[in-house]
């Protein structure tokens, strides 16, 4: 029985709720619990996410109308003298061009599979242009609202797909609250991509895709965090793998949030009150991240976890190094790999280390 569960009280509500979280406040979590990992119940025929459905809720074959062949990405090995073992996930390639691409498949598989005619949702770009396209694929409407500062080319994107795209004169997190502000006046679903746990049912295909290209997984994971829809995602698919004994041990996990935004930074239960400053990782630029007390909760991974910032100074040297090396990524893809040669510039780094380049170049227009 797939249901979800509220993080803060424990009441439950069935998927097809149009709740975008608990009447106490508290958002859901999904109460599901997937097979044991094997890989002969991949299926092989399968190029996409829906490759490794067998884990996921049963909702149906929906899904064969809404995918657009998300996921499958390369893991390559990028080894410079000033990096060491190190691998690029290349989350670029997709769909939409970001690693958003394979929670918004799921969720919106969720969403055609309930019957929802229409959805809103608040990004910060990347998301709203993946929700904006699975949504085109599936005939359900779509509202983007974006804060202003959000790349022109992310916005064309999400208008291109036939989406409505409100900029927000606000912050990331103003933009939140006037989306969410709609959807409970007009009685709208939120499918809001940190709030949705079905989104991390598409982000945990990140690690099984890892581990079966690999046969392992890398001692380090550097993964970006704003709001954490790819960290709970990574948590959830290690666990299912070390549960099944696939894997001896759980990696280290760092995560990485923007210098001049870093609410978790130095956090221990709950996140820090900041006020955000301009930074180029607009992807993590999450001043009040609305799950921030459960991606501290060390309850969910037992694994090292270390949250590390990246120096704002850093990320343009970054991005124009994985340019010149065949890697034209977003500025906040960037901001990840500088906040990598941070730390190992006055860290040793013991193991081999992975980092998702998780947006292309072409969808950053700072300079």
């Amino acid at each position: 029985m797939s249901q979800f569960k509220c993080y803060i009280c424990g009441d439950t509500a069935p998927m097809s709720t149009r709740k975008g979280f608990c009447d106490c406040g508290g958002l859901f979590r999904l109460d599901f619990t997937p097979p044991k990992y094997d890989p002969k119940l991949i299926d092989p025929d399968e190029w996409s996410i829906f490759r490794y459905r067998a884990f996921m809720p049963p909702l149906g074959e929906t899904w064969r109308g809404i995918s657009l062949g998300e996921g499958m990405t390369a893991t390559v090995s990028y080894q410079k003298k000033h990096t060491g073992d190190l691998r690029f996930k290349l989350d670029y390639a997709m769909p939409t061009l970001s690693f958003k691409d394979r929670g918004a498949a799921t969720l919106i598989w969720l969403c055609k599979t309930i019957g929802v005619k229409n959805v809103v949702l608040d990004s910060s770009g990347n998301a709203g242009n993946a929700v904006a396209a699975y949504c085109a694929r599936a005939g359900i409407g779509c509202e983007i609202f974006v804060p202003r500062g959000t790349s022109p080319s992310k916005i064309k994107m999400i208008e291109a797909h036939g989406a409505t795209c409100t900029v927000v004169a606000g912050s990331r997190d103003e933009t939140a609250d006037a989306c969410r502000k709609k959807a409970h006046d007009e009685g709208l679903y939120y499918a809001g991509h940190a709030y949705n746990p079905m989104f991390y049912q598409g982000t945990k295909t990140f690690i099984y895709e890892i581990f079966e290209q690999l046969g392992r997984i890398p001692d380090n994971l550097f993964i970006p965090v704003g709001n954490g829809t790819l960290l709970f995602g990574v948590q959830l698919a290690l666990n299912e793998l070390y549960a099944a004994v696939c894997i001896a041990a759980l990696p280290r996990i760092f995560i990485v949030q923007a210098e001049h935004c870093a609410p978790l930074y130095g956090a221990v239960v709950q996140p820090r009150s900041i006020i955000p400053e301009s930074t180029l990782a607009e992807g993590i630029a999450i001043g009040k991240p609305v799950r921030g007390k459960e991606i501290l909760d060390q309850t969910f991974y037992a694994g090292e976890r270390i949250v590390i910032t990246a120096p704002e100074a850093g990320i343009l040297r970054a991005r124009e190094e994985l340019s010149c090396n065949g890697f034209h990524v977003e500025h906040t893809t960037a901001a990840i790999y500088a906040a990598f040669l941070s730390y190992t510039a006055s860290h040793v780094l013991e193991g081999d280390s992975l980092i998702p380049l998780c947006g292309a170049g072409l969808k950053s227009d700072k300079q």
